[in-house]
């Protein structure tokens, strides 16, 4: 009789990773050397680690290729655009998701890959048959950084989403060649270092010269008898580059097309200025800036005219490519069809992430009345039908302002577009509201000033057909105050979009561990319906689940402790609670409060070194503007207190704190399935929606947070009693605005907060400089905009209820089972469903394309 088979085995078996067919392991093995011998041109005596690394990556694409190329056709054969039958078969005509942004923060590619695939466990083994180990080589990848924070990996979840949803979908954005920089510490101080992502090659982008297109920039427009023409212009070109981007186990294969900038042939030798032909090779430079480096900035509006050279390249670019697709007739041709612009917003969606592309809106209204000849009232009605605009943030100084000035010189005839588009929205608004000029002057595209300004957001919200917010609490602000004028008129308008995550990332590929426990209980079927997470709820009292839960934390826990002993040099007590914040550095993330709770808890163990604490590593990550002095300051600050903390004998191992250097996705994958703790401590009404929250539910961290962005909507899900909420609500935060905030009165109130302040402010934790963190000090005393000290008391408390239930391991693990039982809704899964059937009028598909080696019906 054969013996029963150990968990891990039986693990093994129904890993969701998938099976490895014996026959999948000898072609990945024969293609891995083919590769290395063709494409890399080595043998095995001469190969280095990253040329294995290439080697896979080539192998793993040959499986991407066929998929990718069979998706493409099946869209254009979906899309019956000049057939007797098109009437007919209307309901079946696709519609195609254009997903504009200037940010995709993809990460590695690799691993997420394989498992969409299900080659994962084929190729593990295939590699380790090959004398290799899999893991080692994933850690050659570089992360593409192609954004810097949220709202830039909301969009590569979105594009796994959409694929996995069976949707036409493309992502549009701009290949930079340094993505955000590498962070390093030094002497406590962030230094930031280019990152040259691309220095090795990409193996996963495919150029596509033959789709090179022309983006204009400067000139004049002449007024002529056919209509304005934009001349004189200066011509730079975007060259595409692909990459496939696959769905879950569905064949699906979609694009991600980012435009690199390219000088033309003649550019600077029009003058045939033969004296100075090499500077005019060397000033190609100038032009080809426009895709060198993504502006590292989170949240704030830095107003340089590169900036708005690369919103309109990418939006120029993306337009051009998405017209010749809709007038095209069949799979590669090039020649137009169709002619009539009547259906264009039935067959195009351009969701616009965020104020960046916004200049899509007067872009299409340029090429429908100037190009097209299309009327005014046509184009308009055609671009406001195609195009809506999600808003991510309520911070007045993230939102896009820009100088007319700017644009005059830039981009001459789009301002001529804005003034229109504001003539025609003004007078209808006049027509409404007659009489009210206060109202014109709050709602008009252009702010009056020195210099007048562009209002990019009011842009948007008149030139989109859907505006949305997204987390309940961000949309109902949106509505209620930045774009209240806008809501009264057309309430239709403003939707809610609560954010998302990618499942397969964010639990199948950085937590195998638990994703097996939870496919033991449940199938496979929850990695495409993170719903039925609700399911575990059935085993909430179930002894073997609870340990088996508590087992995989431990696993992690360990595993990221090897990991931070050798990056670090730090040793660190497993058995502590992992605290966890990771995120940029913004006053408004409250970093600063983590911070005062970190010194707090260390004074009392000062104070009482022979009590029984519960031990705490507690770990900071996230980059700070390169121009953001208050956010540097607080890293120093951070790792200052660290140098005191963790050299202090009398702590011992009760109390560490990390400087998580250079955080970005492949990071993050690591850390967020080790925590126990998360920190989403923003002040109520700042923070739009959070998905780092999310990743943290869904990876069995219990939450400590306000209540703002998506945290109020993870507390109706999980229940509020299984989160640890503390401080002011939205209505707290507002009547203190009307009262006023002193933050002298708490410091004379709480003896704790003002030891703390004290200790920062007299150079305990600089004592070579004292003086070193006064303007931190004179920030949090006098000009605190997030009211850290209105939330000491409550978030200090809150911690000690924190610690408390952290003793009773059992109960603890009961909470962690609950919450992420409830995670189902933060599937960006969901998200993109509701995008699809209440924004872009479609209806995600199951369908399943057949694999390249199948025939097709």
């Amino acid at each position: 009789m054969a013996k029963p088979l150990s968990d891990h085995d039986r693990r093994k078996q129904i890993s969701v990773r998938g099976i490895a067919g014996l026959g999948d392991v000898a072609e990945i093995k024969k293609s891995f050397n083919r590769h290395l011998h063709f494409t890399l041109v080595k043998d095995r005596n001469v190969a280095t680690p990253r040329d294995y690394y290439f080697a896979l990556a080539h192998t793993v694409r040959d499986h991407l290729v066929g998929r990718w190329i069979r998706t493409q056709q099946y869209y254009y054969e979906k899309d019956p655009k000049v057939s007797a039958l098109a009437l007919a078969r209307a309901v079946s005509e696709l519609m195609r998701v254009h997903y504009l942004s200037l940010e995709f923060y993809m990460g590695r590619t690799l691993q997420n890959t394989m498992i969409n695939l299900g080659l994962q466990n084929a190729c593990d083994e295939a590699i380790y048959q090959l004398g290799l180990d899999l893991e080692e080589l994933e850690e050659i990848e570089e992360d593409a950084g192609l954004g810097n924070g949220g709202l830039g990996r909301l969009a590569a979840c979105f594009l796994d989403s959409m694929a996995t949803l069976g949707l036409a979908a493309y992502g549009y954005g701009i290949r930079y060649e340094f993505g955000i920089f590498n962070q390093k510490i030094s002497n406590g101080w962030q230094v930031e270092e280019a990152d040259d992502w691309l220095r090795y090659g990409n193996p996963w982008e495919k150029a596509r010269p033959e789709y090179m297109l022309p983006v204009h920039f400067y000139g004049r427009v002449d007024h002529t008898g056919e209509g304005p023409k934009w001349v004189d212009t200066q011509v730079v070109l975007a060259m595409p580059y692909d990459t496939p981007v696959p769905g879950y186990k569905n064949n699906t294969v979609n694009t991600m097309r980012l435009w690199s900038a390219k000088a033309p042939n003649d550019f600077k030798l029009q003058k045939f200025n033969v004296g100075d032909y090499i500077q005019a090779v060397l000033d190609r430079n100038l032009a080809e800036n426009i895709s060198r480096v993504l502006y590292p900035n989170d949240n704030f509006f830095e107003g340089k005219e590169l900036r708005l050279k690369q919103e309109y390249f990418v939006v120029a670019a993306t337009l051009q490519d998405i017209i010749r697709r809709f007038k095209s007739s069949k799979f590669g041709c090039r020649d137009p069809v169709r002619t009539s612009y009547e259906s264009f917003p039935d067959k195009v969606a351009i969701q616009l992430n965020d104020t960046h592309p916004a200049l899509a809106i007067p872009e299409l209204m340029r090429i429908l009345v100037d190009v097209e000849k299309l009327c005014w009232e046509k184009a308009w009605e055609i671009t406001t039908k195609t195009c809506a605009y999600t808003n991510h943030t309520v911070l007045p100084e993230a939102l896009e302002r820009w100088p007319v000035y700017m644009f005059e010189k830039l981009l001459p005839r789009h301002l001529q577009i804005i003034f229109e588009i504001n003539k025609r929205h003004l007078d209808s608004i006049a027509t409404l509201y007659p009489g009210d000029s206060d109202r014109l002057r709050r709602m008009s595209l252009i702010e009056e000033g020195d210099p007048k300004r562009i209002n990019m957001a009011h842009l948007c919200v008149v030139g989109s057909h859907a505006v949305n917010g997204v987390a309940r609490i961000h949309s109902d602000i949106v509505k209620s105050t930045v774009f209240k004028d806008f809501h009264d008129v057309e309430p239709e308008k403003f939707q809610n979009k609560t954010n998302g995550i990618t499942p397969r990332r964010w639990l199948l590929l950085c937590n195998p561990g638990l994703a097996d426990i939870i496919a033991e209980k449940l199938g496979e079927e929850f990695m495409t319906d993170l719903f039925q997470l609700k399911k575990l709820l059935d085993y909430i009292d179930n002894d073997a689940f609870i340990r088996d839960v508590a087992k995989v934390k431990q696993e992690n826990k360990q595993k990221l402790a090897a990991y931070l002993e050798t990056e670090y040099k730090v040793k660190i007590n497993p058995e502590s609670i992992f605290d966890i914040q990771v995120k940029r550095i913004h006053e408004y993330k409250r970093q600063l409060l983590n911070c005062l709770h970190i010194i707090t808890y260390y004074n009392r163990i000062k104070k009482e070194p022979n009590k029984k604490f519960v031990p705490r590593t507690v770990m900071i990550g996230g980059k700070a503007a390169p121009g953001y002095h208050m956010a540097k300051m607080i890293i120093k600050l951070i790792t200052s207190v660290g140098d005191v903390v963790n050299n202090d004998p009398v702590v011992g191992d009760r109390l560490k704190v990390i400087y998580l250097e250079n955080y970005r996705v492949s990071l993050a994958e690591k850390v967020i399935p080790a925590a126990d703790l998360s920190e989403q401590i923003s002040t109520a009404g700042t923070e739009a929606s959070g998905t780092g929250n999310m990743k943290f539910m869904l990876n069995g961290a219990l939450t400590i947070g306000t209540m703002d962005g998506a945290n109020v909507e993870m507390a109706e899900e999980a229940g509020e009693e299984n989160l640890f909420i503390f401080g002011m609500r939205v209505e707290d935060v507002e009547a203190m605005d009307r009262k006023g905030y002193s933050a002298r009165e708490y410091y004379d109130r709480l003896p704790e907060l003002r030891q703390v302040m004290d200790q920062i402010s007299t150079g305990f934790f600089s004592p070579k400089q004292p003086e070193l963190f006064k303007d931190i000090v004179n920030m949090l005393m006098n000009h605190d905009r997030f009211k850290v000290f209105a939330d000491y008391e409550a978030y200090i408390s809150c911690q000690e209820k924190v610690n408390e239930l952290y003793k009773n391991p059992k109960e603890w693990t009961k909470k962690v089972i609950r919450n992420i039982a409830a995670s189902g809704k933060f599937s960006s899964d969901r998200t993109i469903s509701e995008y699809a059937r209440e924004i872009w009028g479609v209806e995600p598909s199951d369908v399943k394309i057949p694999p390249p080696n199948e025939p097709r019906d």
